[in-house]
């Protein structure tokens, strides 16, 4: 029996490991369920699973989710705070943590989770984008067991040798890695009519059922961009071993090349429960609740390589990922600003990727050798960012 603590839990990736979960109370107990805004949501979970601790993110909302879980008869005890979802991500009855909050607030708690040798089910690409080194030196001094839930990542977890060396894939005779990507809803858009892209298209994407933020991203390609980071950091590889793939039809996960010319690929279909039930019983299988593919209805497999005149992010993001460390933090930083400021109606589609690129190239380089600088830096970017956002002078925004 597992005792799991579930960070994000009202989220697409939450609701997707509760489901797999449901398929096995034999082996999962949910220990934590932790919320941002979606309180209601959270006292439904709570209901179901009684988890020993309920935790909201943000304290102000303490009372009201007291108020709720009194009046649902829900018994669990409600903390609030940063340090309440650290404390349920490194306590001593926990064994796995299924690190799903989005962006930079995921971080202390995976840390934590990290430090304290948990299974870590690492969903929250962030982690390693805003921290790497010091993410991975965390990981070994705790001992923890980092399992990648990202399908992408989780399917090259799946077709590298179990012997696989860190950072030498040389070694095992690996060629590259080949991280696939749908290409978002604006695969086959002019370009000149992306400018006027609206916030329900860029979340209406054609295979996966995410968050309205992951949604933008995936649409920018800035997904993609973030996942060749953590790809760096998750397998100790170089960009130059990395080559990013447009496959339309989300069926092939990735794919990795040997230098004997084969290519081994990890397929399903485009749900997230496939990667977490993988994470949650490795090395064991277990079912999903996810349909076998049925090869007989497939037509086609395509694939492409990306127009970065189409998705600069994804350039940008490469840029960054070989300029080093200040430069992912920062662009993590600048991105959720400029997608927040999308969403909002204040910057354009387009808009995003120039506001990343005239914030990143405001900065010169720095040394980030601690939490305390990761998190310093990341706030100080978010500053610059939201500066960007508001200035009158908006032409190279797209605004």
């Amino acid at each position: 029996m597992q005792r799991l603590t579930l960070l994000g839990s009202t989220g697409s990736i939450g609701e997707s490991t509760l489901d797999v979960v449901r398929l096995h109370p034999q082996r999962y107990n949910v220990f934590a369920l932790t919320a941002h805004t979606r309180l209601d949501k959270l006292m439904e979970q709570a209901r179901e699973f009684s988890p020993q601790y309920l935790v909201v993110a943000d304290e102000a909302d303490y009372t009201r989710a007291t108020q709720l879980a009194e009046a649902k008869g829900i018994n669990s005890e409600i903390i609030a705070g940063s340090q309440a979802l650290e404390f349920v991500s490194a306590h001593e009855d926990v064994d796995t943590v299924m690190a799903a909050i989005v962006g930079a607030a995921g971080l202390l708690p995976t840390m934590a989770a990290a430090r304290a040798g948990k299974k870590l089910l690492l969903a929250n690409k962030e982690a390693l984008v805003m921290s790497g080194q010091l993410f991975m030196d965390a990981l070994e001094s705790g001992q923890a067991q980092l399992l990648p839930i990202d399908s992408e990542h989780n399917a090259i977890f799946q077709c590298l040798p179990q012997d696989y060396v860190y950072g030498a894939p040389e070694r095992k005779g690996i060629a590259k890695i080949l991280l696939t990507g749908s290409g978002g809803p604006f695969l086959h858009t002019p370009c000149h009519e992306l400018a006027t892209v609206t916030p329900a298209q860029a979340c209406a994407h054609p295979n996966w059922s995410m968050g309205r933020k992951i949604s933008v991203d995936s649409a920018t390609m800035m997904n993609k961009g973030l996942e060749f980071i953590e790809a760096c950091w998750l397998f100790g590889l170089r960009a130059e071993q990395i080559e990013v793939v447009i496959h339309p039809q989300s069926v092939i996960h990735s794919m990795v090349q040997y230098t004997d010319g084969s290519v081994l690929a990890q397929l399903g279909n485009p749900d997230m429960r496939t990667p977490i039930a993988h994470a949650l019983a490795f090395p064991e299988r277990i079912a999903s609740g996810v349909a076998p593919l049925d090869f007989s209805t497939m037509t086609d497999f395509t694939f492409q390589a990306p127009e970065f005149d189409r998705y600069p992010n994804l350039a940008l993001a490469i840029e960054a990922c070989q300029a080093g460390q200040y430069a992912t933090t920062a662009l993590n930083a600048a991105n959720e600003i400029a997608v927040e400021a999308f969403l909002q109606g204040r910057l354009s589609f387009t808009g995003i990727a120039d506001l990343n690129r005239k914030v990143l190239d405001a900065l010169d380089s720095c040394e980030l050798n601690s939490i305390d600088d990761i998190i310093g830096w990341d706030n100080e970017v978010r500053v610059l960012a939201r500066q960007a956002v508001t200035q009158p002078s908006q032409s190279m925004l797209g605004t």
